[in-house]
């Protein structure tokens, strides 16, 4: 007797191809995502280039101001970093800010020192709430922002009067300074302009701050419509010189001024964190309560023998898994004539113990002659066909141990 024979295995794991067809889909509609977001971004990429610059024709700049200042003699000089927008104050200049709130906190007080009693105009740009609170200390920004872009002036400014209905409304700011407050909505001004107390320029002019609520009026692609051009000439043009601050990357904060990361992400991020937290708790909770403990429960239909066997064996065939089947068909058999020929079901596979008892009960060769070895515990079958014949012969050999 020869011992048994390890019997190679068949892989199951779907192939290449099988994968592919799986996930095409899936990859398709990633590829598509993927290019729909690129072509957004491309179509949206020059949308707002150059926002709020004098020297850009886009819709969004401000070309067309600094264009109708140039032919009224006024000179305008973009500086990108605070050293230079606090060098260029003085009694004869405009200074604009173009974008306050990209400023840090040591950024904001020490160009507020700057042009605190320089005798010239300072034109804040939509400050938030925290800059120009900073910039221009007593006044308040409203977080509610104006219902209405076009608001009527409403107030005693010569500038506003003269340009009428402007697009100024955006934020509302509060003030207990003696102040011009114009162009209100719901009280409260989207425009101020806070004269200096003491100091007056060489020319007797004195200095002031103006805090504009929104952009609109310096944008190219709005400056034609209601008093906007009026309004964006008288408040940029009443000094010789307009210089027109625009924050960049070269203007680079003091190294013990640096931002975190928690420094960058809005207010109030700690809140939702933590509402977002306790309702996945919430839902957690309800699906665990929903699903309840495990029951046992009865099948609620009889399912066939033969539809079971039928359905293992399309499994095993879409696998190709005829070693599985040819090792379940001998185990079976095995554990079948074990009994019969008076061997413990526990040594049914063992080849020293089954083979001479099965032998002795036999009368002749099984089946085809094959030997008792190959057949019960030989190397599986190549192909399908040689998978039915081991199936016929092992039916033929437990019929031939149970004949009397």
């Amino acid at each position: 007797m020869t011992t048994e024979a390890t019997l190679p295995t068949t892989a199951a794991s779907p192939t290449a191809r099988q994968v592919w067809t799986r996930a095409r889909g899936i990859a398709l509609a990633l590829v598509l995502l993927l290019v729909g977001a690129v072509a957004i971004a491309v179509v949206r990429s020059d949308a707002r280039h150059g926002e709020l610059d004098p020297r850009s024709a886009d819709p969004y700049g401000s070309r067309a101001v600094a264009e109708l200042l140039a032919d009224r003699g006024v000179s305008t000089r973009v500086v990108t970093t605070l050293d230079e927008a606090r060098a260029a104050a003085g009694p004869d200049t405009t200074l604009l800010v173009a974008v306050p709130d990209l400023l840090t906190e040591r950024q904001q007080t020490g160009l507020h020192s700057a042009t605190a009693g320089s005798g010239g105009r300072t034109v804040l740009v939509a400050p938030g709430g925290a800059a120009v609170e900073r910039l221009v200390p007593g006044v308040t920004a409203d977080p509610a922002l104006s219902l209405d872009s076009t608001l009527a002036p409403a107030c005693d400014l010569p500038a506003a009067r003269r340009a009428g209905t402007a697009d100024t409304g955006g934020i509302r700011y509060s003030t207990h300074l003696e102040a011009d407050a114009c162009y209100p909505s719901r009280r409260l001004a989207t425009l101020l302009r806070i004269p200096e107390p003491t100091t007056a320029s060489a020319e007797g002019t004195p200095g002031d701050t103006v805090v504009l609520g929104a952009r609109d009026i310096l944008f190219n692609n709005h400056l034609d419509e209601h008093g906007n051009a009026s309004l964006a000439l008288q408040l940029l043009g009443s000094r010789d010189h307009l210089v027109w601050y625009l924050p960049s990357l070269s203007d680079l904060p003091d190294p013990d001024d640096e931002r975190s990361f928690f420094d960058l992400l809005p207010s109030g991020w700690l809140w939702g964190t933590l509402q977002l937290f306790i309702a996945a708790a919430l839902a957690a909770l309800w699906r665990a309560r929903r699903l309840g403990p495990l029951v046992h429960e009865k099948l609620p239909v009889a399912i066939r023998a033969s539809e079971t066997v039928e359905g293992r064996a399309r499994l095993y065939r879409k696998a190709n898994a005829r070693d599985r089947a040819a090792t379940a068909l001998r185990s079976a058999t095995r554990t079948r004539l074990a009994p019969l020929v008076g061997v413990p079901v526990t040594q049914a596979h063992t080849p020293e113990s089954l083979l001479p008892a099965l032998a002795a009960h036999l009368h002749g060769a099984p089946g085809d002659g094959q030997p008792l070895h190959t057949l019960l515990f030989g190397p599986p079958p190549g192909d399908d066909a040689a998978l039915i014949a081991l199936a016929d012969q092992l039916d033929a050999l437990e019929r031939e141990v149970r004949r009397p």
